[in-house]
């Protein structure tokens, strides 16, 4: 794979005040770390002028470009987008467009990854935003650690970098962003976490929503389920349909011993309720089945093997 060593990833959005000094002093950062890199800013359907900010510094600043979508299509899609077209062949930073990253902080995150991490997110732990942001986000934050099983202070935070080969092996879908960590750390890569600077926004306004709350928590719920990798569908809803289905048979044994006791037995409501968590069990075995005659026709993944260097086996 042929390009620069390094790609700086920036998604934007309406940021035309902040994206010009953000790629300068990112490109006064790279050139102190002795390695070729580029700056690709993803213009999200902006409609303030930021791509006309990015296009004034091409040629001006070293390695910048930039890929503008003509509609607003969300984080997400940047970042995918941006994954798939980057050139770093050996690391992808990824940070925000409203400058309250900062670009001082890329050398020591790659050098978290030259240690041995694939993953390195960053930790915004004196955080500069209103308590609108915080607060649920402290509680997002505490839930999906407690759920996914992997301990990080931030998973919000758009900082990250990442060795090219995760790139490769991650798929961005959704509002899934927030979850790459965990995505990753399903995989099998090594994750850790590095405190970074924050500074407080100067220009613009948060594109923060309040919808953010309920899709942030639905996503979670679908990367739970995703953490079951070893499973397949009809595993995940079989059980809970074998469950249903057993304790509405036992009620309904019940039911027809007492029918053959008393010899004539009235409609009751445990009946029907064992009636109907028979019915729930049913409908469970079979989205199982649908859900893996689905996943059968999916094209498969490659897994995350893990690569000797030549250096390692001659030794």
């Amino acid at each position: 794979m042929t390009g620069p060593e390094i790609s700086i990833l920036i998604p934007a959005f309406n940021e035309a005040e902040s994206i010009g000094p953000l790629v300068e002093k990112i490109a006064e950062v790279v050139s102190g770390l002795d390695r070729s890199a580029e700056i690709l800013v993803i213009d999200d359907g902006s409609s303030d002028g930021t791509d006309a900010e990015v296009e004034a510094r091409i040629g001006r600043v070293p390695g910048l470009r930039l890929i503008r979508l003509r509609a607003n299509c969300g984080k997400a899609a940047a970042l995918s987008l941006g994954f798939a077209e980057c050139r770093g062949r050996e690391a992808v930073v990824t940070m925000d467009a409203d400058l309250q990253d900062d670009p001082e902080e890329i050398g020591p995150m790659l050098a978290m990854l030259e240690e041995g991490y694939d993953l390195v997110s960053g930790w915004k732990r004196r955080r500069h935003d209103p308590w609108t942001k915080t607060v649920p986000s402290w509680f997002f934050n505490r839930a999906t650690s407690l759920v996914s099983g992997i301990r990080l202070h931030d998973f919000n935070c758009g900082f990250k970098a990442y060795r090219r080969s995760v790139v490769d092996s991650l798929e961005v879908r959704g509002e899934l962003h927030r979850f790459l960590p965990v995505l990753a750390h399903q995989a099998g890569w090594k994750v850790g976490e590095r405190e970074v600077r924050h500074h407080p926004r100067r220009h613009g306004r948060s594109k923060f929503g309040t919808d953010r709350f309920v899709n942030g928590f639905l996503d979670l719920l679908l990367v739970v389920f995703y953490s079951g990798r070893y499973r397949s569908p009809l595993h995940v809803f079989g059980r809970l349909g074998v469950a249903f289905l057993a304790v509405g048979l036992a009620l309904n044994a019940y039911m027809a011993v007492i029918w053959v006791v008393e010899e004539r037995l009235r409609v009751r409501p445990l009946l029907l309720f064992g009636v109907i968590l028979v019915i729930i069990g049913i409908q469970f075995i079979s989205m199982g089945l649908l859900a893996e005659m689905i996943a059968g026709v999916q094209p498969k993944r490659d897994l995350p093997v893990q690569k000797r260097r030549p250096e390692e086996d001659a030794s």
